[in-house]
């Protein structure tokens, strides 16, 4: 976090595995959020790498809630919205600022805003399409191997 290195992942991931041997068989249920559900855990002697540069805090490269998204990134999407002719929005709500952002401007824009996820979202009102089903179900079938006979998937537009 101080020197903004970055390195990859399964590197990473090997140096906690090397620290931390008994976390590598530990049973954790998946939260909704995407996290592991570990209450019932002592963390006390769990030991994080430290930045193999500056000895420093290493943080993964995502944004977590309260934080902001870096301008850049942001300009950086906001010019891949306005390329674009749609917008597909797989497994979020939305319900946060930084992501339903890029659906208003979309829809703002005239352009169709379709999502695959469960439940409501922020932007609900603004889809031309919604698929309330888990992710891997509605589109399982772009990783299968295509049929020349397989019939297209019918699905119905939310009511205006």
């Amino acid at each position: 976090m101080a020197c903004e290195w970055r390195g990859p992942r399964h590197d990473f991931q090997r140096a906690l595995v090397e620290r931390n041997p008994g976390w590598i068989h530990l049973d954790a249920a998946d939260a909704p959020d995407g996290d592991a559900d570990l209450d019932q855990q002592d963390f006390a002697s769990f030991d994080v790498p430290p930045c193999p540069y500056c000895g420093g805090i290493v943080k993964p490269d995502v944004v977590f809630f309260g934080e902001n998204v870096p301008r850049e990134r942001v300009a950086a999407a906001m010019a891949a919205c306005s390329s674009a002719d749609a917008m597909l929005v797989v497994g979020s709500s939305l319900m946060v600022y930084s992501g339903y952002r890029f659906a208003h401007t979309a829809a703002q824009a005239g352009k169709p805003v379709a999502a695959v996820t469960l439940g409501r979202t922020r932007a609900d009102a603004l889809l031309a399409l919604k698929v309330d089903e888990p992710c891997e179900q509605a589109l399982g079938f772009l990783l299968a191997p295509a049929a020349p006979d397989t019939a297209a998937r019918v699905v119905t537009a939310p009511a205006a």
